[in-house]
């Protein structure tokens, strides 16, 4: 049953592969120009309140002092790990949900608390799910591998792409991170997640619409987010299985 579970669980993989490679429609070219049409419509004030609430509150939750973290599971297979991961989907998807549907409810100010909200509700999801596929986010270079599926769940296909080119080799290029976390590009991370999500959320502050609209919309961006992150491990777990041979062949 393992070898059968790894067989489709890596032919998932090979299409979200594809997926992250393949060049942008035409319709994501025009749903872009129109988000950055919505975008030029809302105050500056909004705008830049997000951006900041985005910098400091990821950077409190991945690298703040004291943060606690699960400890990371060893010596399960690949289909152990990701039944426990999907419940996690399951939970935190619940919970997103129930989230987007109080703040929808309450017009534009609880509107604009759901994105601290969300945002911490998805940061704790990917710190679990790091310790399932038993990796330890104690460690800074695991915690920027979470900022990297962050922006490949929530980016333009441009960025995402790039993003990707990174993280197929990440054994490598982990070897090779600044020490120093004010070099990882915040900027580009906070512009394409604001600009991702503002499309959908936005119509989450309009009364009577919110509370539903927010309900939906938090419980898609959990399930986009679980489905990335578990393609994301699977091609670590991958890579790993293939440096395991290498070395084990010589």
């Amino acid at each position: 049953m393992t070898a059968y579970y790894n067989t489709i669980a890596f032919e998932e993989l090979r299409k979200w592969q594809a997926e992250m490679l393949r060049q942008p429609s035409l319709m994501n070219a025009v749903t872009r120009k129109l988000q950055y049409k919505i975008n030029s419509y809302i105050p500056n004030k909004v705008h830049a309140a997000i951006t900041a609430t985005i910098k400091q509150m990821t950077r409190a939750m991945l690298f703040g002092a004291g943060l606690v973290t699960t400890k990371p599971l060893q010596g399960l297979s690949l289909q152990q790990r990701e039944l426990m991961v999907q419940d996690r989907i399951t939970f935190y998807q619940r919970a997103a949900a129930a989230e987007g549907g109080v703040t929808g409810a309450g017009g534009i100010l609880l509107g604009l608390a759901d994105f601290p909200l969300l945002l911490s509700l998805k940061i704790k999801f990917l710190f679990e799910v790091a310790a399932l596929y038993g990796y330890d986010a104690a460690d800074y270079r695991e915690r920027v591998y979470l900022l990297h599926i962050f922006q490949l769940a929530f980016s333009s296909h441009e960025h995402r792409r790039e993003v990707y080119l990174l993280v197929q080799d990440w054994e490598t290029h982990k070897e090779h991170l600044p020490e120093d976390i004010n070099d990882f590009n915040w900027l580009a991370f906070q512009q394409e997640y604001r600009d991702y999500i503002d499309l959908a959320k936005m119509a989450q502050l309009i009364p009577l619409i919110g509370a539903p609209v927010g309900a939906v919309v938090n419980y898609r961006l959990l399930k986009k987010l679980g489905t990335t992150a578990m393609n994301a491990y699977r091609l670590r777990w991958k890579e790993q299985q293939l440096l395991a041979n290498r070395t084990g062949g010589k």
